[in-house]
């Protein structure tokens, strides 16, 4: 079968490579010179199930509010009057119970978990290798109050049977021996060991080149432009490069899945969420982390990459563009200095934003859609690393009919119906 997949981030390349092991014929447009050079080039690294939550959480609402009113705030919110962006503000903030927020922490984790699993046997299977460790995350809580709420959200780990272990001070420095030189005090943390970390864009061109050897053609500085229907299913996808037809059509674009998809009468609930990294030479590597922090305080991730450190994080809600002041790397830097004291060459900084499809419940959007042939991949926002070979393996199944490999239940459009 031939089918085309419109996006060569990581979430579009593992797709491909799902696709050919399966014998189709696949193609991969993007409109970037190679894979993984958008929102997949440089995110925070980690692969982590165990973590896998909902921006939409209980206590959220307030904590918007309060950060709304701070120059340095994790979450920024570019406000306009536009009725998608509207909506979606409204359905997150809809999404902030705690039944909403364990039903959908639940479907997050149930799919990451999976992935994986699938990661894991891939990387068994072909010996790529992207700078990954796996001695787990450590989810720092600086205070008192995050300490009691992460336990209070440990339930939903034990229900689903994550190993997890709440630590004390001393104990976290046992996991990550560098904290002992944090210069900022901690309550406690919480440590996810079955979580790895790895270099995202590395894996993703690794995985594009071996999946290039296996048949896959990828045409780069190649654009979407139209998806054309006849007779409720596609006729074929308008681009840059010429009419490009096949048996099946995957969208795995993004933020441009929404724009390209509207036409059709597919309104995708995704909104566009700027994030920010940095990475640096490690100077030190005794005072480097081992593997990866979430410091829960300015919800930055710093993670061990090779002979590389880096700091992710800081939202932007309705960004559109990767335009990046500065000053928007300020939280990042800061909480590195904090937590890894001389661990980094800050003389070489590799700065870095990228937009993130975000929906406002947290899961992703799998499958099929109205219209025959095509298929979603998107909206895995700041998770597409921890979701993508679940998600690619997915969907592999879903184009020629079969079960696939977990429950989709909660993972669709129907969910949005």
């Amino acid at each position: 079968m031939k089918v085309l997949v419109l996006g060569a981030g990581i979430i579009g390349v593992a797709t491909a490579h799902y696709l050919a092991l399966d014998g189709h014929d696949v193609a991969v447009i993007d409109r970037q010179i190679g894979p993984a050079l958008e929102t997949s080039f440089g995110n925070a690294g980690n692969v982590c199930p165990s973590y896998a939550t909902p921006w939409a959480a209980p206590g959220m609402r307030w904590k918007a509010l309060k950060w709304l009113l701070q120059d340095d705030a994790p979450l920024r919110v570019d406000w306009h009057a536009d009725a998608a962006f509207v909506r979606w503000c409204l359905a997150w903030l809809g999404n902030c119970s705690p039944r909403r927020f364990e039903r959908n922490k639940t479907r997050m984790q149930r799919l990451s978990r999976y992935s994986l699993e699938c990661l894991r046997e891939l990387r068994n299977a072909t010996g790529i290798e992207y700078d990954a460790t796996t001695r787990g995350i450590l989810q720092l809580l600086r205070t008192s109050a995050e300490l009691q709420a992460v336990v209070s959200h440990t339930r939903i780990l034990e229900r689903n049977g994550i190993p997890h272990k709440v630590l004390a001070p001393k104990g976290c420095v046992e996991v990550e021996p560098a904290l002992a030189h944090a210069q900022v005090p901690f309550a406690g943390g919480l440590h996810l060991p079955a979580d790895e970390t790895g270099d995202c864009n590395h894996f993703a061109q690794a995985l594009a080149e071996h999946a290039s050897r296996r048949g896959v053609r990828f045409r780069f500085q190649t654009t979407a432009e139209r998806i054309d229907v006849e007779a409720g299913r596609v006729a074929g996808v308008a681009t840059s490069d010429g009419m490009l037809r096949a048996d099946r059509y995957i969208v795995a674009l993004g933020v441009e899945s929404v724009k390209l998809l509207a036409p059709l009468g597919i309104r995708l609930p995704i909104q566009p969420v700027k994030g920010y990294s940095v990475t640096l030479p490690i100077a030190r590597f005794d005072r480097a982390p081992e593997a990866s922090v979430m410091d829960e305080h300015t919800k930055v991730a710093i993670t061990r990459l090779g002979n590389r450190v880096r700091a992710a994080g800081t939202a932007e809600l309705g960004a559109d563009s990767l335009d990046a002041a500065p000053d928007r790397f300020r939280t990042v830097l800061r909480a590195l200095r904090e937590l890894f004291p001389e661990a980094a060459d800050f003389a070489h900084v590799q700065h870095w934003a990228g937009l993130r499809p975000m929906t406002p419940d947290g899961p992703p959007i799998l499958g099929r859609t109205p219209v025959q042939h095509l298929f979603l991949n998107v909206g895995h926002g700041a998770q597409g690393w921890s979701m993508a070979c679940g998600s690619g393996r997915i969907l592999a199944r879903l184009v020629v009919g079969l079960q696939p490999g977990i429950d989709l239940e909660g993972l669709t459009l129907e969910r949005y119906a």
